[in-house]
């Protein structure tokens, strides 16, 4: 130290000294870490601190000149360890910080910054002044402070003595308006969807006949009527096969009970009427007839509901077309239409033709409380069914509503609700309706009066035609799919919100079971005074998860457009709500639900909250890890068929392979996410954009959308699927003879690459994957 002390000295009484000069530019190249070190002669003129006329003329001598720039090399770097230090540490309190607002677990600064689409020069991050800072438990709080229970009542209220909203029709196209206004009210960009389809109404009188002896007597004359069904009639042999399953209708062919040529009765319930119809035909059965059974709905015997018999979703006559005005279409129409007479009646119906029949009781497992349930009659006794729908051309109208992104409006979530009904449709379509109008009006006020400003845009939409098979929504995604695949992240499905108080129903993608869990532990129970709904659900609450069916306006989101999609509901447990799609679907007997309100507005604030999260945060919170688990889950089931696999010269050890490959590009992407700077803005983009993409990766690329829409291989329909795969498996097991291998050799390879594929993508760049398992 006495060395450097002269040195410094020596430098400062004038001697001609070098000096060091450290500059930290960030560089064009993405190099930001570059030093420069200028060692000079000082050149600045005058006195004796000028330059000398000689070189030699005060030059000190060479062993004091030697030591003093070891000393200066020694101080510089010094310097260099000491702002190493100091930028570690802050890179180090930045990086804890961030995890900390991940979890929710601290108070961290999560406002939204610039927009991503900046010049690629501009390496520096802009500042955006002025909002407050919104951390994540504040937000949840102010959501949960402005959501009104009186709002919602009100906003209900709107169905109150109204009869049929049906689509296209005036009151649905008059509540198409007055959503719009609303919407116009909060939000500056609000906008309308077109679409003109064809839709089959009720067109003279549907009637059921039993004819005895040569009598033909009315069994019943249903004011409903189910949508694409075949017009005409049929007779048959009545024949009762419980819920319509495809189990009921193995027990009965096992039983030797054909139904060639029969009119199949059949439950409703478990799944929806258009799977009934389908294997109802697949049977050989000319004929369908569903009711509501006492068992499972326990209001009324002369309920009669609506449905419609199309195996799909979206406008059945321009399959994987959207159905705008300018589009011509060829004379086509979807594969998912059942070409069966099919017809719902009442349960009170159903027991006066059960006493006309004679023959075999129904199965014990078969429970049923209508009284004297048959299987089949052994007497002459014929079903005549008479449907008269006619086909007509509607236009109906989507409603939307955003609130752009302050960083990234070109991703967005999308909360919708179907606002169409047969009947009065309180619960069917009031109650999401109500709910998607105070949402709109809580976050919008949240944007414009507290200063939220969401990073990602919402985007709040209204469905028409969902009574006919989610037609508005699917219309939608397919005239808009080249972009909506890849930008918009989620989509929650507000419909049918509360059916019950007692029990929770829940669909939902994988993706967002993390997401849900978080929130419903942030939501109070409001059937208890203290306790969260994730005290109702319990620790294994995904076990009760139910998956997305074509009922719900969810189902085209994830199987075609492969978008996660969750739906949050409260029902009763073991017990139905009766008077869905039925004329009785009424505000009054909805009422009748205990704490209607209070349960409508925890599900409002369930769905308001995983909107606020996904916007909020500056990553998205979607466990992409939760896939893998999913695949392994697949793998434990088809493991015990290996050898049976082997006996046909086939292995499952490619299909083993690719999950593998999966699991190990979940590991890279974390890998990425927890090396990267998550507080630069384009990293976190390109990293988000993997992650939104997972769910689209398992849509099969092997299959046109045209011919196969749903290609999701976990929630979709077709030899594609897992569980079609699963099924094969089965079948190669108890009758290896009934087991065609070209098909299964089929299935194993669009299985093994549609997941081979999607772990590539989730891998990132084309050189960070191979073809090779």
């Amino acid at each position: 130290m006495d060395h450097a002390r002269a040195a410094i000295s020596n430098w400062l009484n004038g001697e001609s000294m070098s000096y060091t000069r450290f500059s930290i530019a960030r560089q064009t190249d993405g190099d930001n870490s570059h030093v420069e070190m200028n060692l000079s002669a000082d050149d600045e003129g005058g006195g004796e601190m000028g330059r000398p006329e000689h070189p030699h003329a005060s030059m000190p001598p060479r062993w004091r000149s030697g030591k003093n720039f070891c000393f200066l090399i020694i101080a510089a770097v010094l310097l260099l360890l000491i702002g190493f230090l100091i930028g570690y540490l802050s890179y180090r309190g930045r990086m804890q910080k961030a995890s900390r607002c991940l979890d929710g677990s601290g108070r961290c600064e999560l406002t939204p910054t610039a927009s991503y689409l900046a010049d690629d020069d501009e390496t520096e991050e802009e500042e955006v002044p002025g909002p407050p800072v919104f951390y994540w438990p504040d937000l949840r709080d102010l959501l949960s402070k402005k959501l009104s229970s009186k709002n919602l009542e009100a906003n209900l209220r709107k169905r109150e003595n109204k009869y049929s909203f049906e689509a296209g029709e005036s009151e649905d196209e008059k509540t198409a308006h007055e959503i719009h206004e609303h919407f116009h009210s909060l939000m500056d960009q609000v906008w309308d969807d077109e679409h003109y389809i064809k839709l089959q109404v009720k067109g003279g009188e549907n009637k059921v006949f039993i004819l005895e002896d040569d009598k033909e007597v009315l069994l019943e004359s249903p004011d409903t009527y189910v949508a694409y069904s075949k017009s005409g009639s049929v007779s048959g042999k009545p024949i009762f096969v419980n819920y319509g399953l495809k189990s009921d209708f193995r027990r009965l062919h096992n039983q030797d009970v054909s139904l060639n040529g029969a009119i199949t009765i059949f439950k409703a319930g478990k799944i929806t009427l258009a799977e009934k119809v389908a294997n109802a035909k697949e049977a050989g059965a000319v004929g369908a007839l569903m009711y509501l059974d006492p068992y499972d709905y326990k209001k009324e015997d002369d309920l009669v509901p609506f449905g419609h018999a199309h195996l799909g979703t979206g406008d059945p006559f321009t399959p994987g077309f959207p159905s705008f005005n300018h589009t011509q279409f060829p004379p086509v129409e979807s594969s998912g239409l059942p070409h069966i007479v099919v017809q719902t009646i009442s349960s009170s119906a159903v027991v006066q033709l059960f006493r006309k029949m004679d023959g075999q009781k129904c199965f014990q497992e078969w429970k049923s409380e209508v009284m004297g349930c048959k299987v089949m009659s052994e007497n002459n006794i014929t079903v005549k069914l008479t449907v008269n729908n006619v086909m007509v051309d509607r236009k109906i109208l989507n409603i939307f509503g955003a609130i752009k992104g302050f960083e990234e409006p070109d991703r967005y979530v999308v909360i919708g609700a179907q606002r169409d009904s047969w009947g009065p449709g309180a619960a069917k379509a009031g109650v999401g309706t109500a709910i998607l109008l105070e949402l709109a009006r809580v976050i919008s006020d949240m944007v414009k009066t507290d200063g939220y400003k969401p990073r990602r845009s919402i985007i709040f939409a209204s469905w028409s035609a969902g009574d006919f098979g989610a037609v508005g929504a699917t219309e939608w995604l397919e005239g808009y799919s080249a972009i909506l695949h890849a930008r918009a992240f989620t989509y929650i499905n507000l419909d049918a919100a509360v059916l019950g108080f007692n029990h929770v129903r829940i669909s939902a993608s994988p993706l967002l079971y993390t997401l849900l869990e978080r929130t419903m532990k942030g939501v109070k129970d409001p059937m208890k005074d203290s306790g969260s709904l994730f005290d109702r659900v319990g620790p294994d609450w995904v076990k009760t998860v139910v998956p997305v069916g074509l009922d719900n306006a969810a189902f085209p989101f994830l199987t075609y457009s492969g978008i996660p999609v969750v739906s949050f509901g409260f029902c009763s447990k073991d017990e139905e709500y009766s008077f869905l799609d039925t004329s009785k679907d009424t505000v009054e007997n909805l009422k009748k639900i205990n704490n209607l309100y209070a349960l409508m507005r925890a599900a409002a604030e369930v769905a308001g909250q995983i909107v606020l999260r996904l916007t909020h945060d500056h990553e998205l919170f979607l466990d992409f890890e939760r896939y893998s688990e999913e695949l392994l889950t697949f793998q434990k089931k088809i493991l015990p068929y290996d050898e049976k696999v082997k006996e046909l010269g086939l292995t499952l050890n490619w299909l083993f392979y690719a999950r593998g490959d999966f699991q190990r590009a979940i590991d890279a992407l974390r890998r990425d996410i927890g090396n990267s700077d998550r507080e630069n803005r384009i990293i976190r983009r390109a990293l988000n954009d993997r992650i939104m993409k997972v769910e689209y990766d398992f849509l099969s690329p092997y299959l046109s959308p045209k011919d196969v829409p749903f290609r999701h291989i976990f929630f979709g329909r077709g030899p594609h699927t897992l569980q079609s795969l699963l099924e094969s498996l089965q079948v190669l097991e108890s009758s290896k003879g009934n087991v065609d291998v070209n098909v299964l050799k089929e299935q194993l390879a669009l299985v093994t690459w549609t997941i081979k594929g999607a772990a590539n993508a989730l891998a990132g760049d084309i050189w960070n994957t191979d073809n090779e398992f």
